[in-house]
């Protein structure tokens, strides 16, 4: 009865989705890749502009990272990116183009976990495979009133077995897209429209007035915080850029090079030895050019951009993947951080001003 309320609802409110369109196993794919923690709205001006200029495996395959990375900036969690560019290549060179069918299959993907391949499989292949994602982890928690912390292992177990024991026959693709839909606009993390809701007669957290209580919430911990330094290096009309180490956060951005100031260090010294560790140089910290704050999901930074002149030594990756002197001009090629795109918003108001 829930899945065939779920199912006549989506029918009738599915909403219209550029990776519903002319549906296949690849857009399927990049569509579910892109939406890993990030809301729809977001993803869509990327999945359009990824299918424009990648419109099959292949050419995602056939494309650089630096490409890969410039089409993907802005849209946050770059291992995302570095893992869609090796299962683009894996599945073209290694699978004939064509990807894996079951879920044991698209789990071999580098970044396509359990939830991932559930969601493949099913929309793209019809197999009947549950998915549990953040959405249709709240709704049953709300219509089987869980009250265990949907993190712990044991609950999280209980979880996929609920979704799978839900699960249609045949119709897979449909209830779990429909879950997932009930989740983002009707069942949502605050004020959900109980209302309108197809299930609610079937939901005990409505019947208990626990709507707001589940999922269960952990209480959040301090955010840490960290100063950063950044050094724009000038040389004959060029500025020093950096790429960031391919196994690292954000690696394969390019970025202002510098780091974290340490305990008892003044944003100078930091920068200084940042410099000498990560590209075996002297500089000489100047004026500040620009402040950024930014949060990332489990810390917050504030960066700090400076100034530099370079003293003594010759640029080498002792730190970094890369480096390159580039002209001012040139570094829209670059795929960069948010905080590096507002030093450089910074650096044209300078010279502008």
């Amino acid at each position: 009865m829930l899945a065939k309320k779920v199912m006549h609802w989506f029918d009738e409110h599915a909403r219209d989705l550029p990776w519903r369109q002319r549906r296949t196993p690849y857009r399927v794919w990049l569509s579910e890749m892109m939406l890993q923690q990030t809301q729809v709205e977001t993803v869509i001006p990327y999945f359009r502009r990824f299918v424009t200029r990648f419109p099959s495996v292949k050419s995602l395959a056939d494309a650089s990272l630096d490409d890969v990375l410039k089409l993907w900036e802005g849209l946050g969690y770059y291992a995302r990116a570095r893992n869609l560019h090796r299962a683009a290549q894996k599945v073209s060179r290694e699978m004939q183009g064509r990807f894996p069918r079951s879920v044991d299959g698209l789990m071999q993907l580098p970044g396509v976990g359990r939830y991932s391949a559930g969601a493949i499989a099913s929309l793209a292949f019809g197999v009947d495979a549950p998915v549990l994602d953040g959405n249709v982890i709240r709704v049953l928690c709300r219509v089987f009133a869980i009250k265990q912390d949907p993190r712990e292992p044991q609950t999280r177990q209980r979880l996929w077995s609920l979704a799978e024991s839900l699960l249609p026959k045949g119709h897979a693709a449909k209830f779990n897209e429909g879950l997932m839909e009930l989740g983002a606009t009707i069942c949502t993390p605050h004020a959900p429209r109980c209302d309108v809701c197809p299930i609610s007669t079937m939901c005990e957290a409505y019947r208990l007035g626990m709507q707001q209580e589940l999922p269960v919430k952990r209480v959040r911990k301090v955010t840490p915080h960290y100063d950063v330094t950044a050094a724009v290096l000038r040389r004959n009309g060029r500025i020093l850029i950096a790429q960031r180490p391919l196994d690292g956060m954000l690696g394969g951005l390019w970025e202002f090079p510098g780091g974290k100031r340490e305990n008892g260090e003044s944003l100078s010294e930091c920068l200084s030895r940042e410099m000498r560790e990560e590209l075996g140089i002297d500089v000489e910290v100047g004026r500040q050019i620009t402040i950024v704050k930014h949060a990332y999901t489990h810390f917050r930074i504030t960066l700090h951009a400076f100034e530099c002149r370079l003293v003594s030594g010759k640029p080498q990756p002792l730190g970094v993947a890369a480096f390159k002197w580039v002209r001012f001009s040139e570094l829209d090629r670059y795929a960069f951080a948010t905080t590096d795109r507002k030093i450089i918003v910074a650096i044209r108001e300078t010279k502008s001003s």
